[in-house]
Order: structure tokens, then C-alpha cells, then sequence
């Protein structure tokens, strides 16, 4: 397949009806399960099955919530049963001390979660690594203890006689009148969760798995969106409290124990922690197994010894050997299905940015060093890049090129030096702020997120376009406030898709595509941020040769429209025939600098580097 061509439109639209054609099974599915719910209590089902049906939409409520946390965002948290000791608690006092509404309870219990999850992730959401983890089963101890020694809350004895809840003046006082206000409870949490994820900052979300970095210079405040996602999950944990408490009608400490805690992070690693279906299936068949084991195993080993622990060890060790992305990733491959999100054929188009009049001053590069401790990487480099005009960075490897980028694009901060964009100093300014400004990036080594579908991919680079004050926040996507704003935005993902040669492969996982095309989406990705200035990082690197004439066409195409571009290529012959001059590095220090022609001629970089007799290579 060649890319970078103008013949992708029709391939594109013949691909989405593909896509359109496949039956929606999982609508099909989630049809049939809400019927039987609403069955399940109305027919003559045996009440410990409603019981059952109750614990397990319980547990997926938190699940629910660890989807977003972990699978999703890429965050361990062993501790979310600390925040179902908080709404349960919350609720329980309030209502039995003071005799008030459950329904204050559960405004009292959400308030004091939003409150203690919004500073416990300030601080333990900065961490990485095993710290995460060993963090969130600090505090989620912490909490468990907190309840059992707490005086007014009865201690590791609890607190009795919570009322019955009411929903409209009716009373909730069996199990099988608290199955449906459950299970509503939950369905609400899939569907806002599934519109959240397939939003722009559910995208935003997602792109917290594939490193700070990638989605930084998409211009994602990783921070306050590791915090969101983290206090969203905290609230599905604390409603699951509330409502167990009210099921339950009394509450103590032992089931908000790092016990249950595991049990929660495990029930959606084997559901299929990615999936919010996954957070159902993992919550049913864990419930189910272990009560199965705790009644089967006495009769067959005696009643002496807890082997139904045991047990599910190995069972579960099974299951994520032949299962290791989950159960639902596992049934999901005998049910094809098309996308999440399509790309709409019309929409209104995107604001865009005016460009900079040819041969304006744009990026001016002054005296920029970058030190590792001993090491100089960048050694005072200076350079320009004006309006209008195509510049190359070439070096032999090592030679401080991508550092010098990372240092433009705020990735790393300067030691010394400045980096001026237009009128305006951007040096160590974080990667969200310099690509607000005009300045999009692909990387050296790709970064993109393999799971989700190319336009998907593409659309993140859109992040910051758009009414996104109004309708970027979560709430407004959790609700589908956003609609016509994602029109536009996955509208713009396809026009560039197109545009790069690139149309006919939407809805594919950005993982199944090849190294070249890969490159091609980074690039794709970048123009969707509508910047004046792109900076390309080895773009040819992977490309044939055809697709590289296209490549270059693009480029001079985007010159001739008043873009800027500024691109480190190991390729010479593609360099030496697309840009208007060069900036030659060795070993972190500019050496030359000038049209093409003049940097062929340059003894110093015939000796450093076009010398080799590889014009290719390096």
C-alpha cells in the first residue's frame, strides 16, 4: 500500500461501511442482560441467587472504577475498599446518630470522598512504579483502621440499625427491591463510564497508559487528569458503600479490610481490566467461584482450615495463564465488532490558527545546553527556523539532535540558554503549554497507543482544539454534552488521516499497522494540533521509497500553506532535496549551518559526517 497519496477517500468510506455492517453485538448483549435483570426478581428465583445478584452488582461497581484506575489510566490501587468504608460509614452514622435522609448520608459520604481521595491522590498520583501500589495499600490500611478504633463509629463492632432506603416514597426493604436499585445504580456507572472513554478526555485518560510523555506534548494536563480519574473511581466506591450499607442494614469494618481490597483490583484484571464489560464478568465469576468453593470444599476436605483460599489461588493462577488479558478480551475475540467511535463523513470544521507571514522569525534557538550531570548532550546550539520554510537537523547518531528537540518541546528542561517561540520565551515550559502555542511533534521512537484505533490515536492529537473550555471537561462526557464537539474533532482526525494517506485504515488498531505507518499516524496526530511550527522526528525512518517521495510532497505542500517544519533524517538524499537549509550537530555542538549545497561543501562535515562514504546511513 502506498501512503501520503490523495486516493484514500473512497477506500476510507467503503472501510466504515465494513465497519457499520458488523453486528453490534454487544448492544445485542446489553440488551439481553438488562431484560434479565429486570426478570431475575420478578420470577420465582431462589433468594440467595437475588443475594448473589446483589453482591455481585455491588463488587462491579467498584470494579467499574478500577477499569477507569487501572486498566484504563494505567494506576494500581489496592486501596478502593477504604472508599466503600467511607460511603457505607457515612451513611450509617449520619442516619442512625442524628436520624437523617440516607440520601444526605449519601451527599455526605460522596463530599467527604471527593474530599480525602482528591488529597490522597495529590500525593500518591504523582508516584510511579511499585510506589503506586505500596502507596495505595498505605492508605487504604490507614482508613480500615481509622473505622475500627474510631470511637463514635462503634469500633470494630460498627453501627446497627441503618433504616431501609427509599427511592420516590417506596421502601426498599427486601433484597429483591434493593436488586433494582442496585443494578440501575450500576448500569448508570457502564453507561457514563462507556461515553466518558469514548470522549476526548476519556482518550486523554487512555493515553495516561502510554506514558506522560506522548500525551504532555498531545497537550493532556496528565496531572490533573491521573487526579479525575482517580477521585471518579473513589465516588463508584463509595456509592457501592452506601448502598451495601443500606442492603446490609449494619456495618463494620471487616469488609473495607486490604483483604477485600485485592479482591476488588482482582476482580478486574480478571474480568478484563481494560473493558468496563470485563469489571461485570470478573465481579460474577469471582463471587461465584468463591461461594461455590466455600460450599463445596468442607464436604470434600473437611470444615478445618480455609482451603477454599487456597483453591482459588491456583484456580485464578490458571485463569490468568490462559486468560492473561481477562475473561471478556477472551470472549471478545469470537464476537468481532466494529469501533467504539466512528469518524462522521460531514462536520463542521475546527477553528484554525492564522499562520505567521513567509520568512517571519518563528523559532529561535539561542545558546541551548542541556548537561547530565558530567555529559554535555547540547552544547550551546543555536539556530533559527522562519516561516515558510523547511529546516533539517542532521548529525551522526549521538550527536544531540532529539535532546534538542526534547528542549524545544519542553519534554527536557535547559541548563543554560533559551528557546524563543514568536515574541515569547518558552524555555522549560511544560510540553501542554508549547503545543497550545503552535508547536506539534512526532518522536523518534513511537509513541502511540496500540489498542485504540488509528482514528482515535490521530483524534488525541485534536486535544486542545475546539470549544474546549465548554466541552472538554468530564462531566460534559460523561453526559454526551460533547456530541457535536466529537463530530468535529474525529471529523478533523479523518481529514488528516486522509490527507497523509492514511484513510482507509481508521478503524484499525494502531498496533497492527507497520513501523512506517506508524510514523505516517505520529505525523497525522501532530497536524491535528494545527500547529505553525512542526517538529518531525525522523519521519522517513521505515518508509519505502515511493512513500517517501509522497512524504516529501506533503511537506513542500504544508511549506507552500505557511507551515514551518523542522526535522531531524538520517536519510540524505530525502534531506538534501526537501529542506531549505540545515543545521549540521556533532557531539552536541552545531557545526554548520546553511542552504544544502553549502553544507555538502563544508570540510567540517565532510569529515564528521557525509566523509563516511554512507550518505544513507549514520
Amino acid at each position: 500500500m502506498t501512503m501520503l497519496t490523495e486516493k484514500p477517500v473512497a477506500r476510507a468510506t467503503a472501510s466504515g461501511d465494513r465497519v457499520r455492517a458488523r453486528l453490534p453485538w454487544h448492544r445485542v448483549l446489553a440488551v439481553l442482560f438488562v431484560l434479565a435483570l429486570a426478570a431475575m426478581p420478578a420470577l420465582p428465583t431462589p433468594e440467595f441467587w437475588i443475594t448473589l445478584g446483589n453482591y455481585i452488582g455491588l463488587y462491579s461497581l467498584v470494579a467499574i472504577g478500577l477499569v477507569l484506575l487501572t486498566g484504563v489510566g494505567g494506576m494500581t490501587s489496592f486501596g478502593q475498599a477504604a472508599f466503600v468504608g467511607l460511603g457505607a460509614y457515612s451513611t450509617a452514622y449520619l442516619t442512625t446518630q442524628f436520624g437523617l435522609s440516607p440520601w444526605i448520608g449519601l451527599l455526605a459520604g460522596l463530599a467527604v470522598t471527593l474530599c480525602c481521595a482528591s488529597l490522597i491522590g495529590a500525593i500518591t498520583m504523582r508516584m510511579s512504579g511499585h510506589y503506586l501500589p505500596l502507596a495505595t495499600i498505605a492508605w487504604g490500611l490507614s482508613l480500615f483502621y481509622l473505622f475500627g478504633n474510631l470511637e463514635f463509629l462503634g469500633k470494630y463492632d460498627g453501627l446497627t440499625g441503618i433504616p431501609v432506603l427509599s427511592v420516590f416514597g417506596v421502601p426498599l426493604q427486601s433484597g429483591r427491591a434493593m436488586f433494582y436499585a442496585i443494578w440501575c445504580v450500576v448500569l448508570l456507572a457502564m453507561l457514563l463510564s462507556a461515553n466518558l472513554l469514548n470522549s476526548r478526555p476519556g482518550r486523554a485518560i487512555r493515553a495516561l497508559k502510554g506514558g506522560v510523555t506522548m500525551a504532555e506534548s498531545m497537550g493532556v494536563f496528565t496531572g490533573w487528569m491521573k487526579a479525575v480519574v482517580f477521585v471518579l473511581a473513589a465516588m463508584f466506591a463509595c456509592i457501592s458503600g452506601f448502598l451495601y450499607a443500606h442492603l446490609q442494614r449494619a456495618v463494620n469494618p471487616t469488609p473495607f479490610g486490604l483483604n477485600h481490597g485485592i479482591e476488588y483490583l482482582f476482580m478486574a484484571v480478571v474480568g478484563g481490566v481494560g473493558h468496563v464489560w470485563g469489571a461485570i464478568v470478573g465481579a460474577g465469576v469471582l463471587t461465584i467461584l468463591k461461594d461455590m468453593l466455600q460450599g463445596l470444599l468442607p464436604h470434600l476436605l473437611g470444615t478445618a482450615g480455609n482451603f477454599e483460599i487456597i483453591v482459588f489461588g491456583v484456580l485464578m493462577v490458571a485463569l490468568l495463564q490462559y486468560a492473561p488479558d481477562g475473561i471478556w478480551n477472551y470472549l471478545a475475540r469470537w464476537f468481532p465488532d466494529g469501533p467504539r467511535v466512528y469518524a462522521p463523513d460531514h462536520a463542521l470544521p475546527l477553528p484554525m490558527r492564522q499562520k505567521p507571514d513567509a520568512g517571519t522569525l518563528l523559532l529561535d534557538v539561542r545558546n541551548v545546553r542541556k548537561e547530565f550531570g558530567g555529559l554535555v548532550a547540547v552544547n550551546d546550539v543555536s539556530f533559527q527556523v522562519r516561516a515558510g520554510e523547511i529546516v533539517g537537523l542532521i548529525g551522526p547518531n549521538g550527536a544531540g539532535k532529539s535532546t534538542t528537540f526534547n528542549l524545544i518541546t519542553g519534554v527536557a528542561t535547559l541548563t543554560a540558554g533559551e528557546v524563543r517561540y514568536g515574541d515569547e520565551v518558552i524555555s522549560n515550559r511544560p510540553s501542554r503549554e508549547i503545543v497550545r502555542r503552535g508547536i506539534g511533534r512526532t518522536f523518534q521512537h513511537v509513541h502511540l497507543l496500540p489498542s485504540m484505533s488509528v482514528l482515535e490515536n490521530v483524534a488525541l492529537g485534536a486535544h486542545l482544539r475546539g470549544d474546549f473550555a465548554a466541552h472538554g471537561g468530564v462531566a460534559a462526557a460523561m453526559l454526551r454534552l460533547n456530541c457535536e464537539e466529537e463530530r468535529k474533532l474525529l471529523f478533523e482526525a479523518r481529514t488528516q488521516l486522509e490527507r497523509v494517506g492514511l484513510g482507509d485504515r481508521l478503524y484499525d488498531e494502531a498496533g497492527s499497522l507497520a513501523l512506517g505507518q506508524q510514523r505516517v499516524l505520529e505525523i497525522a496526530r501532530a497536524l491535528c494540533a494545527d500547529p505553525a511550527l512542526l517538529l518531525l522526528d525522523e519521519p522517513a525512518a521505515g518508509l519505502r521509497h515511493l512513500e517517501k517521495q509522497a512524504l516529501a510532497a506533503l511537506l513542500r505542500k504544508l511549506r507552500g500553506e505557511g507551515m514551518s517544519v523542522l526535522l531531524v533524517e538520517h536519510d540524505m538524499d530525502f534531506v538534501m532535496n526537501l529542506t531549505d537549509r540545515l543545521v549540521v550537530m556533532e557531539f552536541g555542538t552545531r557545526i554548520a549551518e546553511g542552504t544544502p549545497e553549502q553544507v555538502q561543501r563544508d570540510p567540517a562535515v565532510v569529515e564528521a559526517y557525509l566523509g563516511t562514504g554512507d550518505r544513507h546511513g549514520a
